[in-house]
C-alpha cells in the first residue's frame, strides 16, 4: 500500500533522510528548535536572493493556502485594492479569499491555457487608479502553465504597484531572484520544490512593505505581522508549530544545497518533464499546455480517447508503484502528472514504461 512513488505537485516523494528527521519529537520552547527555526528563515533568503536588511522570512503554520490567505489579509487595508490575474484553480482561489476577507479587489482573467495579457493588464492599471496591489499565481498547478513573472514585474514596477505573487510551486525549483524582481511578498509551502512534508507555509517579505501592515490582519491566527514580530525576536512561532514538519524541512534544505542549488534541482525537474511529454506523445497522450508555456513542475495531459477510464488507468499505475493526479479542469478531460520531489529520469522511464503497457503499446 505505502510502496510507490508520488508523481504530485505536493504532497510528494521524499528522501529517507527527510522522513528520519520527524523520528523525534521536539519542544517548541526548546533553544535548539528555535535555532532550526532561524536557520529556515535564514537560508530562504538566501535561496531567494535576498538580504536581510531588505528582505524577512516568515513562517506560517497549516497549508500554502493558509501563507496566502495571511498574506492577502495582512497585505492589504481597507484603503488598498488588489488586481487578481487568474488562469487557473489556484489564481480563483485567491479570489474566493479575497471575497470572504472583504477585501476591495479586481479580478483579470485569461483562458486556463493562456497567459495574461500585457496590453490589457496595462488598460487595467491605467483606468483604475485605485488598485495598489497585483497578485498572480507563477506556477499554476491546475495545468502546469508558467505564468510570465518577468512581464508581471515589470509592470509592478512601472506603475508603482505592491507585487504578491504565489509561487507555492515554483519556488526552490525555479531560480528567480525576489529583489531583482520586486517582489514585495512570495508565498511557497513546506512540501514543494524544496521537498519536505506538509504543515507549514512561508512568506518571504519585503521589509518595508510588511512594517506597514500593523493592524491590518482580519485574522489572529493569520496575522502575518504579528507571526514576524513574534518569531523575530529568537524564532519562535505564536502558537504550536509542526515541529516534527519544520525539522525536516530544514534537511530538505540542506539537501536541496547538497544537490547544487535550485539551478540543479531546475535541471533535473526540466529533464524529468522533457522526457515525460517526449514518451507520451509518442503513445498518443498530449499536453494540454504548448512548450513554450510548460512548467517544469507538473504536467497536464488530455485523455488520448473517449474509452479512456482514467479511475482504471490510475489504478493500475498505483499498483504498479506510481499514484498521478487527476484533473482539474471543467471544459475538457484531462489528468496530471507531477515530476517534482524526489524523482529522477529513470524513475520516469519506469512509469512511462508502465503507462505503455496499459496502452497496449510497445516502446520503440
Amino acid at each position: 500500500m505505502y510502496d510507490y512513488k508520488l508523481l504530485t505537485p505536493g504532497p510528494l516523494t521524499t528522501t529517507s533522510t527527510v522522513k528520519e528527521e520527524m523520528l523525534f519529537d521536539r519542544c517548541t520552547w526548546d533553544q535548539d528548535y528555535k535555532e532550526i527555526t532561524q536557520k529556515i528563515r535564514a537560508q530562504l533568503l538566501e535561496f531567494a536572493g535576498a538580504e536581510k536588511e531588505e528582505y524577512t522570512a516568515v513562517l506560517m503554520q497549516g497549508s500554502g493556502s493558509f501563507a496566502v490567505e495571511s498574506v492577502m489579509t495582512t497585505a492589504l487595508g481597507d484603503q488598498d485594492k488588489a488586481l487578481i490575474i487568474t488562469n487557473g484553480a489556484y489564481g480563483e482561489r485567491i479570489v474566493k479569499m479575497a471575497k470572504y476577507i472583504g477585501l476591495n479587489y479586481q479580478e483579470y482573467r485569461v483562458t486556463y491555457n493562456e497567459y495574461p495579457n500585457e496590453a490589457e493588464i496595462k488598460n487595467i492599471l491605467e483606468e483604475d487608479k485605485a488598485i495598489t496591489h497585483i497578485v498572480m499565481v507563477h506556477c499554476e498547478t491546475t495545468t502546469g502553465i508558467m505564468n510570465p513573472l518577468e512581464m508581471i514585474s515589470k509592470l509592478s514596477k512601472q506603475y508603482g504597484k505592491t507585487l504578491i505573487i504565489d509561487a507555492m510551486s515554483s519556488f526552490g525549483g525555479v531560480e528567480m531572484n525576489v529583489p531583482e524582481l520586486g517582489i514585495d511578498y512570495l508565498i511557497s509551502s513546506a512540501n514543494k520544490c524544496i521537498q519536505g512534508v506538509p504543515g507549514f507555509g512561508f512568506v518571504i517579505a519585503k521589509l518595508d512593505k510588511l512594517l506597514t501592515c500593523e493592524g491590518n490582519a482580519r485574522s489572529l491566527s493569520l496575522d502575518l505581522f504579528d507571526q514576524w514580530k513574534e518569531m523575530d525576536k529568537d524564532g519562535k512561532w505564536r502558537y504550536t508549530s509542526p515541529t516534527h514538519v519544520v525539522a525536516a524541512f530544514s534537511k530538505a534544505m540542506d539537501e536541496l544545497i547538497e544537490e547544487g542549488g535550485i539551478s540543479a534541482r531546475f535541471n533535473r525537474y526540466q529533464n524529468n518533464n522533457r522526457v515525460l511529454r517526449e514518451r507520451f506523445e509518442k503513445i498518443g497522450i498530449h499536453s494540454y499546455i504548448t512548450s513554450e508555456k510548460q512548467s517544469p513542475i507538473i504536467t497536464t495531459f488530455l485523455f488520448p480517447n473517449e474509452q479512456f477510464d482514467f479511475i482504471d488507468f490510475y489504478s493500475y499505475v498505483k499498483e504498479k508503484g506510481y499514484v498521478l493526479y487527476p484533473g482539474k479542469l471543467t471544459d475538457v478531460d484531462t489528468f496530471r502528472v507531477g515530476n517534482i520531489g524526489e524523482i529522477y529520469e529513470e524513475d520516469i522511464h519506469a512509469l512511462c514504461n508502465v503507462v505503455e503497457d496499459y496502452m497496449g503499446v510497445t516502446a520503440k
